[in-house]
C-alpha cells in the first residue's frame, strides 16, 4: 500500500462515503483508492462546482463534506466555493496533489492561497505519518468546523506506507463531534431573568442553531417567544403557528413589524450581520439584544449586545429553560396571544401580501413564485443562487424543515447555485430538488446540468431570466450609468437544457407553468429546467434597502 491508498483507506475507516472532485494526475490515486474503500465519487464538470456540492452535501446531510482536486490549477478552480465553504464554517476536507518542485508548472503557494480565504492548510508530511495526519486533518474538520486542506505533495504520495493503521479509538475519537463547555452560570441566570421580564421577545436561530429546534421551541413556549431564524436556517420553526420565517430583508411586512417592536431580542447561533437585522433597523431603539454563540469572538461582531452568552444553543437553551417558571397550557404570555397568532395566520407569509402585478409579455417574479410554490410538492429541497431575483424564491418557496433550504451565500458569488442543489439533493434523495438560479449565475455554472443529467437527477431548474446582471443594472441605472456591460441578448436557456438532455419550457405567463404540472405528474426521468422571461422594470425591494445600506 502506498501512501495515496493509506490516505484513502484511512478517510474510508473514518466513515467518508461521498467524495466530490474532478480528477488529474495528481489525485488520481487517493480517489481511486476511496472507491476502492466504498465511497461514491461524483465527478463534476468543474472544481469550483465539485467544492460547491461539497459544502452543500455536508450542510444538509451533516458531518464532513469531502473533495478531491488536482494540484495547482485544480485547487484555483476550487478557490470561489472554498472561500464560501469556510466563512460558512461548514466542515470540509479538501484533498489536493501538491506539486512541491519549484520548477513545476502546477508549483503553488497552495498553504497561503488557501489560507488567504480562511482554510486551514495541512499536509501529509510523510510515508510514516500519512494516515495519521489524514486522521487530524478530518478531526480539525469535524470538532472546529473548519474547512481543510490536506496537501497531497507528489514526492510522498506513490511512496510506500510504512507508519501504523490508526486503531479503532483513535477512529472513534476522530469523528466524535467535540463536547462544548456548557455557559456560564451567570450569563444562564443573566439570560432567564431577561426572558422572565419581556413583553414581546423575539428569538432568531441562525446556522449555529440549527440542530437546536427542539430545544428553542420548548423555551420560547415558555418564555412566550415569536420565532425567526436568519436566512440560511430557514424552515427550523416551519410548522409552529408562532413562525415568523426569515429575519432581515427576506422578512414580511408583519415579521419586521413584530422583530422591530420587540422588546427582547435573543440571537441563537447568528451573527447579527446586516442582513438578518436590515442594517440594524430591525432592532428597536429600546430592545434588548442578546447574542448566544459557541463562538466567543462572535458576539458582538457585528452588532453591539446588551448581553452575550458563551454557549452552544441547544445546551444553553435547555439551561435557560430550567430556570423559568412552568406556563398553563394556552395561558397567553409574552408576545403570544390569540389575536396575534390570528394575524400570524394571514399576513406572515409574502403570498398573502397584496401586490400589484405588471403583465407586459414577461411574468412577474412574485407570480412565478407562487405558482410554483403550489405546483412543487411539499417534500423538497431549495438551493438558491445570488443575484438580485433571490429574494423571490427564499421568502414564496416554503420548506419542510431546515434542511429544506440550502443558501451558499457568505460569499455572495453567483454561479453557485445549480451545483449547491446537486450537493443537497444527493444529501436527501427522499425529496424533490430545486434548483432557482438568476440567468447570469445559470450560464456561470452551466456546465453542471450535464452532471445533473448524468447523475439521474429528478430536479427543478427555475431559472429567473431578466437577460442582465440584475443586481448591477438596478444598482446603477437609476444613476444614470451606461449599463451596456451588465446587459445582455436573449438567450433561449430553454433549449440549452434540451441540449443538455433536460426537459425545457420557457414561461412568459402563469399559462406557460402547465407544462411544469405535466412534467410533475411523472416520470421525471429527466431534470425539468424552467427558463422564466421575468419581468425586469424595477430592482427587488430587498435590494433596493441593501443599497442604501451601503
Amino acid at each position: 500500500m502506498n501512501v495515496a491508498e493509506a490516505v484513502g483507506l484511512t478517510l474510508t475507516r473514518l466513515g467518508v462515503r461521498t467524495v466530490f472532485g474532478v480528477v488529474g494526475s495528481g489525485n488520481f490515486h487517493v480517489t481511486n483508492a476511496l472507491v476502492a474503500g466504498g465511497a461514491r465519487f461524483v465527478a463534476a464538470r468543474h472544481e469550483g462546482g465539485a467544492a460547491t456540492m461539497a459544502d452543500a452535501y455536508a450542510r444538509t446531510a451533516g458531518g464532513v463534506g469531502v473533495l478531491s482536486v488536482h494540484q495547482g490549477p485544480g485547487l484555483t478552480n476550487a478557490m470561489t466555493g472554498l472561500a464560501e465553504a469556510a466563512k460558512s464554517r461548514t466542515p470540509l476536507l479538501v484533498l489536493a496533489g501538491e506539486a512541491t518542485e519549484p520548477g513545476s508548472n502546477f508549483h503553488i503557494g497552495q498553504d497561503a492561497m488557501v489560507g488567504a480565504v480562511g482554510v486551514v492548510p495541512l499536509r501529509v508530511r510523510s510515508a510514516e505519518s500519512a494516515a495519521l495526519d489524514t486522521v487530524l486533518a478530518y478531526r480539525t474538520a469535524l470538532r472546529e468546523r473548519r474547512t481543510v486542506l490536506l496537501n497531497l505533495p507528489l514526492d510522498v504520495q506513490g511512496q510506500p506506507f510504512t507508519g501504523e493503521t490508526p486503531g479503532e479509538e483513535t477512529l472513534r475519537e476522530a469523528v466524535t463531534p467535540a463536547v462544548p463547555e456548557p455557559p456560564g452560570a451567570e450569563a444562564v441566570a443573566r439570560l432567564a431573568e431577561t426572558l422572565a421580564g419581556a413583553r414581546r421577545p423575539v428569538f432568531v436561530a441562525g446556522r449555529g442553531a440549527r440542530h437546536a429546534r427542539a430545544e428553542l421551541t420548548a423555551l420560547a413556549d415558555r418564555a412566550g417567544a415569536l420565532l425567526a431564524t436568519s436566512a440560511v436556517a430557514k424552515g427550523l420553526f416551519h410548522d409552529s403557528p408562532w413562525n415568523l420565517d426569515v429575519s432581515g430583508g427576506f422578512a414580511s411586512p408583519l415579521t419586521a413589524e413584530l422583530i422591530r417592536d420587540a422588546d427582547v431580542i435573543v440571537a441563537w447561533g447568528c451573527a447579527l450581520n446586516m442582513w438578518t437585522t436590515r442594517h440594524g433597523t430591525l432592532i428597536g431603539p429600546d430592545a434588548r439584544l442578546v447574542q448566544v454563540d459557541l463562538e466567543q469572538d462572535a458576539i458582538g461582531r457585528h452588532r453591539p449586545v446588551h448581553l452575550g452568552v458563551h454557549g452552544e444553543a441547544a445546551q444553553t437553551a435547555r439551561l435557560v429553560l430550567a430556570r423559568l417558571p412552568e406556563r398553563a397550557p394556552g395561558e397567553e404570555h409574552g408576545y403570544r396571544t390569540r389575536a396575534l397568532a390570528g394575524r400570524i395566520a394571514a399576513e406572515s407569509r409574502w403570498r398573502d401580501v397584496p401586490y400589484t402585478d405588471s403583465p407586459d409579455g414577461r411574468i412577474d417574479p412574485r407570480t412565478l413564485s407562487i405558482e410554483l410554490d403550489q405546483l412543487l410538492p411539499t417534500d423538497r429541497v431549495i438551493a438558491v443562487d445570488s443575484g438580485n431575483f433571490m429574494g423571490y424564491p427564499s421568502m414564496f418557496f416554503s420548506v419542510p424543515d431546515e434542511q429544506g433550504f440550502c443558501f451558499t451565500q457568505a460569499f455572495q458569488s453567483i454561479g453557485l447555485g445549480l451545483a449547491t442543489a446537486i450537493g443537497a439533493a444527493l444529501a436527501r434523495p427522499d425529496r424533490l430538488p430545486v434548483a432557482a438560479l438568476g440567468d447570469g449565475g445559470a450560464l456561470m455554472g452551466v456546465a453542471e446540468l450535464e452532471t445533473v443529467v448524468r447523475l439521474g437527477l429528478p430536479m427543478v431548474i427555475v431559472i429567473y431570466d431578466d437577460e442582465a446582471y440584475g443586481a448591477e443594472v438596478h444598482h446603477f441605472g437609476p444613476g444614470g450609468h451606461p449599463l451596456d456591460t451588465v446587459t445582455f441578448p436573449p438567450a433561449d436557456l430553454a433549449a440549452i437544457g434540451r441540449g443538455f438532455g433536460c426537459a425545457g419550457v420557457t414561461v412568459r405567463e402563469p399559462a406557460d407553468l402547465a407544462a411544469v404540472a405535466e412534467w410533475l405528474k411523472g416520470p421525471r426521468d429527466r431534470p425539468l429546467l424552467i427558463d422564466a422571461k421575468v419581468t425586469a422594470d424595477r430592482g427587488a425591494w430587498w435590494l433596493e434597502e441593501a443599497f442604501r445600506g451601503h
